[in-house]
C-alpha cells in the first residue's frame, strides 16, 4: 500500500509539477524507388506495348509493400507526372491505414519522366528556391537529372531536413564513362556541396539524405557524403532485411543483387535513430512490383 501511494505521488509530481516534460516522438522514414510509376513503351505479359501505364498488378503490391512498412514519410524515386503521385497517394489512403496528409512532387530537367515526391503524415515545408547543381562533364554542363528534393521537419520541437535524391544510373551511351561513374560521382559531389553549404558540420546539422544512389557502399559517390577530410558529414543507417541481407535492388537481365538504397544520416540525426529499427523491407513477391526493395528506419526525437 505504501509503494502504491508513492507511485500515485510520484505521477501527480510528474502531471503538475513537470507538465513539459517530453517522452519523445518516434518517426519511421522510408525510401523507395517504385521503377517506372508512370507511362512508357514495356513488355506486358510477355507482350510490348507502347505508350503503357504500370500494370495494376506492379501497382498493388507498390501499394502493399507501403502499407506492410508502414512509414510516417515516404521518399520516393521513379515516379511520373504528378497525376501518378496523386494517384498512388489516393489509393494508399483508400486501401490502408497507412493515411497520408501531405505531399510533394518535384520535376526533374526538362525531357526527364521520371521524378522524386515526398508523402508524409505529417507537415513540412519545401525549399522551392531554384538551386544551382550544374558541373562540368567532359565538354558540357550538367546537373542531376532527377534534381533533389529538399524538405523540413518539425518533430517533437527539433527541425531536421531531409534530401531526396536519385543518383544517375549505370546505364550510358559514352564509352569514356563506362557505368557512368564519372557523372555519378559529380552529381554526387554537387548535391554534397550543396547540403554541406546549407549545413555545415560546426553547427550540428540534423538532416537525413536518402534515395537511390545508384552505387555500392565503397563507392566514390557514397563517400562524398560521408566524410571531407578529416570531418564527418554523415553515417550509413545499416538497413537489413531479415536474413540479414543487404541488398536493395535486383537486376533480372543479369541476375544480380546490389545494394543501391541508402539512409544516410547526419552525425546529430544519427543519435536519434532507434536501435534494430533500420530494415530493408518487402515480402517475397515484392520484386513483380519494383526492382528495389523498400529501406526504412525509426527516429525517436
Amino acid at each position: 500500500m505504501v509503494v502504491d501511494e508513492k507511485l500515485k505521488l510520484f505521477a501527480l509530481f510528474i502531471f503538475f509539477v513537470c507538465p513539459h516534460v517530453s517522452w519523445g516522438e518516434k518517426i519511421r522514414v522510408a525510401s523507395y524507388n517504385v521503377e517506372n510509376y508512370l507511362v512508357m513503351d514495356r513488355m506486358v505479359s510477355g507482350r510490348w506495348q507502347e505508350e503503357y501505364p504500370k500494370p495494376q498488378k506492379e501497382r498493388r503490391i507498390i501499394r502493399s509493400v507501403i502499407n506492410q512498412t508502414n512509414p510516417d514519410i515516404l521518399a520516393i524515386q521513379e515516379i511520373g507526372e504528378r497525376f501518378y503521385l496523386n494517384e498512388l497517394w489516393k489509393d494508399l489512403n483508400k486501401t490502408n491505414a497507412v493515411r497520408f496528409k501531405y505531399s510533394a512532387w518535384l520535376p526533374g530537367v526538362e525531357g526527364e519522366q521520371r521524378h522524386l515526391a515526398l508523402l508524409s503524415k505529417f507537415p513540412f515545408s519545401i525549399n522551392d528556391e531554384i538551386i544551382d547543381l550544374s558541373f562540368k562533364y567532359f565538354e558540357v554542363h550538367r546537373s542531376p537529372s532527377r534534381g533533389l528534393l529538399e524538405a523540413e521537419f518539425s518533430t517533437n520541437g527539433k527541425k531536421w531536413s531531409l534530401f531526396n535524391l536519385h543518383l544517375k544510373s549505370k546505364w550510358t551511351e559514352r564509352p569514356d564513362d563506362p557505368e557512368a561513374a564519372i557523372r555519378r560521382e559529380k552529381e554526387a559531389r554537387v548535391i554534397r556541396d550543396y547540403i554541406r553549404s546549407k549545413h555545415p558540420p560546426y553547427k550540428d546539422p540534423m538532416y537525413l539524405v536518402l534515395g537511390d544512389f545508384n552505387d555500392h557502399k565503397n563507392s566514390a559517390p557514397l563517400r562524398r557524403f560521408l566524410q571531407v577530410n578529416n570531418s564527418e558529414l554523415s553515417k550509413m543507417v545499416q538497413c537489413q532485411d531479415k536474413q540479414g541481407h543487404f541488398w536493395t535492388h535486383y537486376w533480372d537481365k543479369q541476375d544480380s543483387y546490389s545494394r543501391f538504397d541508402y539512409l544516410l544520416a547526419s552525425p546529430p540525426l544519427f543519435k536519434h535513430l532507434v536501435p534494430d529499427s533500420p530494415k530493408v523491407g518487402g515480402f517475397h513477391l515484392c520484386l513483380l512490383g519494383s526492382d528495389h526493395r523498400i529501406v526504412y528506419a525509426d527516429f525517436e526525437f
